[in-house]
């Protein structure tokens, strides 16, 4: 059990810290957007500035994916769940999060496999920017292996909560 507290606060931490600084990420398209408007207004248009803000938004999704898993902040009917005991709230949450840990791993493999294509086909866009698709892939990758792991650590925590263990704040 003492493995499973330090998986928690070592996966808990490098997502907060990560969840954290993505949150910004909002000023960057924002900044995007902006200089979008501006060009097209008083300058030639940018080519690169949709597209870019759409890879801006999915890293910022992306990342910032595991933090919410963490924070609990993903949408649940509370019609029944709010009225259940902790524990039996364990045992929902452990269960449901087996389904999310399949289709997590059902995404990490289909995303190796595009990020390897993108990499060995040199993938570009098809717009007129014509960036290469690799980094945004591996954003995307890297944002499933922190859900991914996220997922295992709220499964630990639904594990020390069914063994009647209290959690402590730090390490939550």
């Amino acid at each position: 059990m003492n493995l499973l507290r330090k998986y928690i606060s070592f996966i808990d931490g490098i997502n907060r810290w990560i969840g954290r600084v993505v949150m910004y990420g909002i000023f960057a398209m924002m900044a995007i957007l902006l200089w979008s408007s501006v060009s097209k207004t008083f300058f030639l248009p940018s080519l690169w500035t949709l597209e870019m803000a759409q890879f801006a938004m999915v890293a910022y999704y992306m990342l910032g994916g595991p933090y919410s898993i963490q924070m609990g902040s993903n949408v649940r009917m509370d019609l029944l769940y709010g009225e259940w005991s902790s524990r039996r709230k364990a045992w929902t949450d452990a269960l449901t999060v087996l389904f999310l840990i399949f289709y997590l791993c059902v995404l990490v493999y289909g995303g190796w496999d595009s990020l390897s294509y993108s990499l060995q086909y040199g993938e570009r866009s098809p717009t007129a920017w014509r960036p290469y698709l690799w980094p945004i892939k591996l954003i995307m990758l890297t944002g499933l292996v922190l859900m991914l792991l996220q997922a295992l650590s709220e499964l630990a925590k639904d594990i020390l909560r069914i063994r009647g263990e209290d959690i402590p704040r730090e390490v939550v």
